[in-house]
């Protein structure tokens, strides 16, 4: 059974960084593209960021190009969301997930995605 955990969220001050990770178990994690999104109060959980299963094709929200980096490392079968220049529309609950098949045809579409972990908050004072 697929499981994915989040953490790293926490409170920080507009202009601040964090550093999320997805640990992953019950499959095998580098066989597999892996994606975040996020929901806040009252909106829909949108996509952020998605990144290919040998980690070379990396796929971004306008929201958060050249703010946020994705990555993985295999061998830990661990996904990685850094965030930098953080502001306080980017509160929100961030979900890791991964998909059901290791062929999709779009990482940006919460369909695409069969495994979901709990979230993590982040929440971004002004």
């Amino acid at each position: 059974q697929v499981q994915l955990v989040e953490s790293g969220g926490g409170l920080v001050q507009a202009g601040g960084s964090l550093r999320l990770s997805c640990a992953a178990s019950g499959r095998t994690f580098s066989n597999y593209a892996m994606g975040w999104f996020r929901q806040a109060p009252g909106k829909e959980r949108e996509f952020v960021a998605a990144i290919s299963w040998t980690g070379a094709t990396t796929y971004y929200a306008d929201s958060v190009k050249g703010r946020f980096t994705i990555s993985r490392d295999n061998a830990k079968n661990t996904m990685y969301l850094q965030m930098i220049s953080l502001k306080p529309e980017d509160t929100a609950v961030y979900y890791c997930a991964a998909p059901g098949s290791p062929y999709i045809n779009s990482y940006s579409h919460t369909y695409e995605y069969g495994y979901w972990g709990r979230g993590t908050q982040v929440t971004v004072s002004s």
